[in-house]
């Protein structure tokens, strides 16, 4: 059972900040509440597709909605039985994130990290297809990005695309993988919607809750 912490929240002029006045948010750190689980938080880092530490990811911690996270424990442990587990690449997403993401998407002068994250697609089509947009449901704390491990060895299973990806290969619905690479997206997919998460159309690793607690909240509290 997971033990809830309540968070608490302020909203000032829009913006969300912690604070002692406020309503509570339950927005728990996955990493502290379920162990088992690996997080690799690439937007505190370098090693994403702006190449660059984003706006509100001061520390490599992942948080979600309580409600979430409950749904989360239940797939870890229906996956440990086959001796599988999660790697979580990124959970909840400030507001500030997303507009970090949008004016580095206007900035067509910077394509540092093109070939690894969007070779194939023009910088200045990222809105116009879909891959940039100034909301995301990541900032209503309830949606996930993850993949699948080996818990013996660590490794990921093979998807055929990396995480973060902006190509049409990364649909789910793509036949370009192998039959392997698309087993593995099948049992993502399975074992995440069996506990109540809905996919996303353009990416095999995004995942919502359908009953999410925040349906119209867009959260700005810094991860730190």
């Amino acid at each position: 059972m997971i033990k809830i912490f309540k968070i608490m929240l302020v909203t000032l002029g829009g913006l969300a900040f912690w604070g002692a006045q406020a309503a509570e948010s339950p927005l728990l750190d996955i990493g502290k509440e379920l162990p088992s689980i690996v997080i690799e938080a690439r937007y505190a880092g370098t090693h994403n597709f702006v190449g660059e530490v984003i706006d509100g990811y001061s520390t490599p911690k992942a948080y979600l909605s309580a409600k979430a996270l409950e749904a989360l424990s239940r797939v870890q442990s229906s996956l440990s039985e086959f001796g599988l587990g999660l790697k979580v690449f990124d959970g909840y997403r400030p507001q500030r994130a997303v507009n970090h993401f949008v004016r580095w998407a206007e900035d067509l002068q910077d394509t540092r990290m093109k070939q690894e994250f969007y070779p194939h697609v023009d910088k200045s089509k990222l809105f116009s297809e879909g891959y940039i947009a100034s909301r995301s449901g990541h900032s209503r704390g309830s949606t996930v990005d993850l993949t699948l491990i080996d818990l013996a060895t660590q490794e990921a299973l093979d998807m055929g695309t990396p995480w973060d990806f902006f190509d049409l290969r990364s649909w789910p619905s793509s036949t370009e993988p192998n039959a392997k690479q698309r087993a593995n997206r099948a049992l993502l997919r399975s074992v995440m919607t069996a506990q109540g998460f809905r996919p996303l159309q353009t990416e095999w690793w995004h995942f919502t809750l359908n009953d999410e607690p925040f349906p119209d909240t867009y959260f700005d509290v810094p991860i730190e």
